[in-house]
């Protein structure tokens, strides 16, 4: 066939470990055969965000505020055993949270279901999408270790000097203090994610906090998103024959469980980062877990929920076979392809994003599966396959549907 053409790049930042290697593979093997890809390249593998000072990763983040959608593969954030191994100059953040701050974005994450893998909670007919507010709380907090006998203060310094004093603890003993913040202008940007992207996919919002605890920092949460809600999309939701309801996280919890799925589960930073994983996990695994990165503007990133898979990644550099589950990264690539297609009226963009991940699901449906999907699918006369040999076999199917 004829290759697609693109009006607008897509940005596109590699990653590192295996993940960077199963990147070049899904390219070769899926993409460029079909699609004459334009894309503006930032390689965010750790080695050239070390030479750049981690500018690669900003930079990459104002091309998307540029272009408006952009793929992100996997990437390591940096620990003291990664600052030896690699040699490198600092510790840097992690780029999904300074590409989540310059965006101002929510991530919203969803499982992929396919037939032969059954999620561990019986219940669960539907996906159930955790939207995660991306800024701020745990991951923004000031920490500090504390000796004994001394008193922890949190402190207010107004403009004009003068300053309000709340006790937080008189440590008798030795101990530990956190402080962590919020912005207003970030929990509406989050509450407004939330409600868009329910209403566009027409499915409940469930939000959840922890207020009766926390009566001011939860309970303001709870607040701007009730407000915003019966002032903007009350109306909204009700003609799309949606609900917004509120509940405490542990009850959300326990109605997630009984529910069938098919719903929006908005969480504060770390119960999205948490319980997304727990869903994957419950859905049957993280590499079949999608990401979107949406910002109030309208910008979109891709990615896949998962790490690098750094121990395939060693294994591969001894030369062994692995059997790594490519499928989220590929979804990430198929997302943004149709998200550019959409944006810019190709509708055979979109068509070719829809027959590619059609062509994914069929390969697995027909038990052809990486090692972590052999063991939990059911399918009759499964075989497991190298890394390759997987997107290989979905190439075929692919190649069928446009014969």
């Amino acid at each position: 066939m004829q290759p697609i053409a693109m009006k607008t790049p897509l940005v596109e930042m590699d990653g590192d470990e295996m993940t960077r290697i199963l990147w070049k593979m899904i390219k070769d093997e899926l993409i460029l055969p079909y699609v004459d890809l334009k894309s503006e390249y930032y390689d965010l593998g750790l080695p050239h965000r070390d030479e750049t000072k981690d500018q690669v990763t900003v930079d990459a983040a104002e091309a998307i505020k540029k272009y408006g959608v952009g793929v992100k593969c996997a990437t390591i954030t940096p620990n003291a055993q990664r600052m030896d191994e690699y040699k490198l100059h600092g510790m840097w953040k992690s780029p999904n949270a300074t590409i989540r701050a310059i965006l101002d974005g929510t991530v919203f994450r969803a499982p992929i279901l396919v037939k032969g893998i059954h999620p561990l909670v019986p219940g669960w007919k539907k996906p159930i999408t955790i939207a995660r507010h991306a800024y701020g709380d745990v991951y923004k907090a000031s920490e500090m270790a504390v000796p004994a006998g001394c008193r922890a203060e949190l402190v207010i310094t107004a403009p004009d000097g003068t300053k309000k004093c709340q006790e937080i603890f008189s440590f008798q003993g030795e101990g530990i203090v956190q402080g962590m913040h919020n912005t207003d202008s970030s929990i509406e940007s989050f509450a407004r994610a939330c409600f868009n992207y329910a209403l566009s996919v027409k499915q409940d919002l469930w939000f959840s906090t922890k207020d009766t605890i926390s009566k001011i920092y939860d309970h303001h949460f709870k607040d701007i998103f009730q407000d915003i809600y019966d002032r903007e999309y009350k109306t909204r939701f009700e003609a799309a024959g949606i609900e917004y309801f509120y509940t405490l996280i542990d009850d959300a919890v326990a109605r997630v469980i009984r529910s069938e799925g098919g719903f929006v589960w908005a969480c504060k930073n770390y119960d999205g980062d948490v319980m997304s994983d727990m869903l994957a996990t419950a859905f049957g695994s993280l590499a079949m877990m999608t990401s979107i990165l949406v910002s109030p503007e309208g910008n979109y990133e891709y990615e896949a929920a998962h790490g690098t898979v750094t121990r395939h990644y060693y294994k591969h550099l001894k030369g062994e076979e692995t059997s790594t589950n490519s499928v989220a990264t590929l979804f990430a690539w198929t997302g943004a392809l149709r998200k550019r297609g959409e944006l810019d009226g190709l509708p055979e963009l979109e068509k070719f994003a829809d027959n590619l991940e059609a062509a994914t699901i069929e390969t697995i449906e027909a038990g052809v599966l990486t090692g972590d999907l052999y063991i939990l699918s059911d399918v009759p006369g499964k075989q497991k396959v190298n890394s390759e040999d997987f997107l290989k076999a979905v190439r075929e199917r692919l190649d069928k549907k446009y014969a």
